[in-house]
């Protein structure tokens, strides 16, 4: 990354005042310095006749001038001559590691190790958001999306919700959406970045087999205070950043729906969206009637506490619920009977971190936490006098120990240890005819990790080399998990990308039938048992759950110049261990256990212009081939996967004109795979739909156009507000997210078909302190 070489050559040891200097690398590096015209005023430098990074040039002023340099955003710098903090140091290492900032729109920044950061507090605005929503916010990046437009349900080149890490300060989450799916459970107000991999991970992450999405809050006491109010359509917030003493701060947030108070037009399309396939549209209306009661919640606090100048701990609390409850009623006899069916989700999260820089080279972490998700439903059959109890429990706790040692600015390493404790635990009680049914696995693991970092003086190669081994012993099982990040810069205007990493997890979900759970919350969380075989206990049939393993390796090359940006990567990717039960079958195989793999193989496009800061415009386009192999299914050969999407496809812009911005953006994808049935076999032993080859028929195309607009304006001068206006699905297009097959008690089949989100509207109104 050789800069100010032509111009130090050109200027033959001339001075060259420093306001050329920084418009000179504004240009070059794509970065906006802030600073007061006074501050630059008569000063000037001679510069030496040799390359130049960025960092370089910005430290060579520094011991030159009284002037320092402080990095927001991965792209605004300001310029003071005051003294900076004791991280300035990383923030000027953090140059180096950008690639791409405003990657799509402000907020946004690709790094070059493969990975993307969202800072939602500059967080600009996308189509249809009009809040920096993390989940729905990384479907706008290539190969990720959601085949039934939820955050509940991410698909990373070509793999399962549950193959995500969702990482909340470290501590792993079990539970991503409110409404059911439709609204991210992580409230943006109070974190403070996120760091998205699809591939190339860190070795100190375990788990995600598809991608790691690590969400950071404020780690920082700055004895500020700030705070926020604000709603929209569907709930109010508010957050404060409170500092206690120089040495204390408590930083707290919360939100609830008001779902239960108000009913909004935005609420009558997510109600119809999230229920339509549930228990509370499946019932007989002639026998029974709805008056269902619907909300949710999320609490965060952090409670920052600098020992000393050296030491910190940090304590987390974390709370994510959704409640529904709704009466049946029937009339039997002349006489009425009046049950209550209820649901209840909920993630609780809590850590304990403790951090010590032992001096300029040397910091460690020790974070203990614990995750523990529950999932309750009862569920009352009137007509057939039954009561179903369902319960899903999730306890995760561990501990961890992160070293770090940075060398120079050429190298550093890192390595640590991380034990864990999962166990879950699933209960059916059914009371009519008596059964029940109560399965609890648990699992330990001992990790251990190291890995190294280099990056050359002229910023242009990059290598993360690592290996994690996990050690299950449950199942005397050894896994070796190498991973690599490799990047090289050339031509000045290109860059070479290769990513490659082995993991595992043994975790996962599955469906048992469609509809568990009131058909709202299907899936359920299970442990990999390791079993070869199915056994019986207790009249109950466990089948296997293998552990998940993935080996990915992409290929990437990116140009980057005039702040236009083509990017295009390839990608190979394999996952050995899932069950068909984890995949969601309505066809011929809802009802068939069988253990496989899928494997996709694609290419991630995106093209994206920027112009400065008024406009960005953006076109993304993902082409992947996604099969199942499973030993029995299909006769043991391939056949396409349920989120074998095979053409992918986004196309947007966003404007910004003082202080209003606009969104625009239409997505389209192919329909994913679907089973189209044959007839109905009714013979004297068995009565059941004739399905054709699986997965070998495609639903018609999915088409949306979304808006946004959002206007920033001043109360007061510590006083700033928002207003924004959205609309999902512009044109209210008619998509069809699934189909599948019923057979009536007369021998004829009906389709039932599941719907998009159709036009929903929402506007919000945010003030910050």
């Amino acid at each position: 990354m050789n800069i100010f070489l032509t111009t130090a050559q050109t200027v033959q040891k001339e001075k060259l005042s420093l306001t050329t200097i920084l418009k000179t690398l504004e240009d070059l590096y794509n970065v906006k310095f802030s600073y007061v015209d006074e501050t630059l005023k008569d000063l000037s430098l001679v510069l030496p006749d040799r390359d130049f990074t960025l960092v370089d040039i910005l430290n060579f002023i520094s011991t030159k001038t009284p002037l320092n340099f402080k990095l927001l955003d991965n792209r605004f710098i300001v310029v003071t001559s005051e003294t900076l903090s004791n991280d300035s140091n990383f923030i000027t290492q953090q140059l180096e590691e950008v690639v791409v900032v405003n990657y799509l729109t402000s907020g946004l920044t690709k790094l070059n190790d493969g990975s993307l950061t969202i800072k939602p507090e500059t967080f600009g605005i996308l189509p249809g958001l009009i809040e920096p929503d993390v989940l729905q916010t990384i479907q706008a990046l290539p190969g990720i999306f959601s085949v039934d437009e939820s955050v509940s349900n991410i698909n990373v080149r070509g793999g399962t919700h549950d193959q995500n890490l969702l990482l909340w300060d470290g501590i792993k989450m079990y539970q991503s959406g409110h409404f059911f799916g439709l609204i991210s459970a992580f409230n943006p107000y109070t974190t403070k970045s996120v760091n998205v991999s699809k591939n190339g991970t860190s070795a100190k992450y375990g788990d995600g087999v598809s991608s790691i999405i690590d969400m950071q809050l404020s780690n920082t006491i700055d004895q500020k205070f700030d705070a926020g109010l604000g709603f929209n359509l569907i709930n109010a917030d508010g957050f404060a950043k409170i500092p206690l003493s120089s040495k204390t701060e408590l930083q707290l947030s919360t939100r609830r729906s008001l779902t239960d108070l108000l009913v909004t037009p935005t609420y009558d399309q997510y109600f119809k969206r999230v229920f339509q396939d549930s228990d509370l549209n499946q019932n007989n209306d002639a026998f029974l009637s709805k008056n269902e009661n619907f909300f949710f919640y999320d609490v965060t606090a952090k409670l920052l506490y600098d020992i000393g100048p050296k030491d910190k701990l940090r304590f987390n609390v974390l709370v994510v619920n959704n409640s529904l409850d709704y009466d049946e009623q029937s009339t039997s006899n002349d006489r009425n009977e009046a049950l209550n069916s209820k649901l209840s989700q909920q993630n609780l999260a809590t850590s304990l971190m403790y951090l010590r820089d032992w001096n300029t080279k040397w910091s460690t972490t020790v974070q203990l936490y614990v995750s523990n998700y529950d999932l309750d439903a009862t569920n009352f059959d009137i007509i057939n006098n039954q009561r179903l109890v369902q319960e899903n429990e999730v306890y995760d706790s561990s501990v961890k120990l992160d070293i770090n040692y940075k060398h120079n600015q050429n190298f550093n390493f890192s390595s640590g240890y991380q034990f864990t404790e999962v166990g879950i635990s699933n209960l059916e009680d059914v009371n009519n005819p008596v059964f029940r049914s109560y399965i609890k696995e648990v699992v330990r693991s001992h990790s251990i990790y190291g890995e190294g970092g280099f990056l050359s003086n002229n910023a242009k190669t990059k290598l993360n080399f690592g290996t994690r081994l996990n050690y299950f012993a449950k199942f005397d099982k050894l896994l070796v998990e190498p991973r690599l990040s490799f990047s090289q810069r050339f031509l000045n205007y290109l860059r070479l990308e290769i990513l490659g990493e082995l993991k595992s997890q043994t975790t996962s979900q599955i469906i048992d039938l469609q509809n568990d759970f009131l058909g709202i919350e299907k899936r359920r969380w299970v442990l990999s048992n390791n079993n070869t075989e199915v056994t019986i206990n207790n009249n109950v049939t466990v089948f296997p759950v293998p552990i998940l393993r993935s080996k990915q390796v992409s290929l990437g090359l990116h140009y980057t110049k005039n702040q236009f940006l083509i990017s295009a990567e390839g990608f190979i990717k394999k996952v050995d261990g899932i069950t068909s039960r984890s995949q969601g079958f309505q066809n011929q195989y809802q009802f068939v256990y069988d253990t496989g793999s899928y494997r996709i193989t694609g290419i991630d496009l995106l093209f994206n212009k920027q112009f400065d800061a008024i406009f960005s415009t953006w076109l993304s386009y993902t082409l992947s081939k996604n099969d199942y192999t499973f030993s029995t299914l299909n006769g043991g050969k391939p056949f396409p996967n349920n989120a074998d999407v095979r053409h992918n496809m986004s196309f947007g812009g966003v404007y910004t004109y003082k202080d209003i911005k606009l969104a625009l953006g239409i997505n389209w994808h192919t329909g994913r795979p679907t089973t189209h049935y044959l007839g109905v076999n009714d013979s004297s032993t068995d009565r059941e739909i004739i399905y054709d080859t699986p997965n070998s028929n495609n639903l018609k195309d999915y088409l949306r156009t979304d808006f946004s607009l959002l206007y920033n304006f001043d109360i007061s001068k510590t006083v700033k507000a928002s207003i924004g206006a959205s609309v999902w699905n512009v044109l209210n297009q008619k998509n069809i997210l699934n189909t599948y097959y019923l057979l009536n008690d007369n021998n004829t089949i009906s389709a039932v078909e599941n719907q998009s989100l159709g036009i929903t509207p929402n506007v919000s109104f945010r003030v910050n302190f």
